[in-house]
C-alpha cells in the first residue's frame, strides 16, 4: 500500500513538473500568453483623465464596500460575544432569545420564564463592550 501511494506521489510530481517546464516553453498563461499574441484593445490613443476617474470611482465603490464588510462583521462579533455570554449563563436560557444587532445597537426578542432570566439577559447585552443601546423585545412566559 505504501509503495502505491508512494509510486502515485512521484507519477504526479513527474506529471506537475513537465506541465511546469512544458508551459514555460511555449509560453503558458503563468506568464502572460504566447509572445507573439496580439495586443488586444490598445490601439488608438488612451485617455489618461478618464482612466484616472473610472480608477477614483472603483477605489470609492471599494472603500464603501470594504466599510459594509467591516460593519457586517463588527455586528456579527457583537452578537456572537452577547450569545456566547448568554449561553455560559446558567440563568439564561439562550436558545429562546433571539439578538440582533445594527450597529451598536442590540434587539433581544424571545420569551424567558422568568423576570429575574429577563434582568439578567438585558444585563449580559448591556454590559458587553460596544454595545450602546439594547432595545428589550423580550416577553416573560406567564
Amino acid at each position: 500500500m505504501r509503495a502505491l501511494l508512494r509510486t502515485l506521489v512521484i507519477v504526479l510530481l513527474v506529471v506537475l513538473a513537465g506541465f511546469l517546464l512544458l508551459g514555460y516553453r511555449s509560453g503558458s498563461v503563468m506568464r502572460g500568453g504566447p509572445v507573439d499574441a496580439p495586443a488586444v484593445g490598445t490601439s488608438g490613443r488612451i485617455d489618461v483623465e478618464r482612466a484616472r476617474e473610472r480608477g477614483a470611482e472603483i477605489g470609492e465603490k471599494t472603500a464603501v464596500a470594504a466599510k459594509e464588510v467591516s460593519n457586517a462583521v463588527s455586528e456579527a462579533a457583537l452578537t456572537s460575544k452577547i450569545k456566547a455570554k448568554m449561553a455560559l449563563d446558567d440563568s439564561v436560557k439562550s436558545r429562546a432569545i433571539d439578538v440582533t444587532t445594527e450597529g451598536s445597537t442590540v434587539t433581544l426578542t424571545g420569551t424567558v420564564r422568568s423576570v429575574a432570566e429577563h434582568d439578567r439577559a438585558v444585563a449580559l447585552a448591556r454590559e458587553t463592550s460596544g454595545v450602546s443601546q439594547v432595545v428589550d423585545r423580550l416577553r416573560v412566559q406567564k
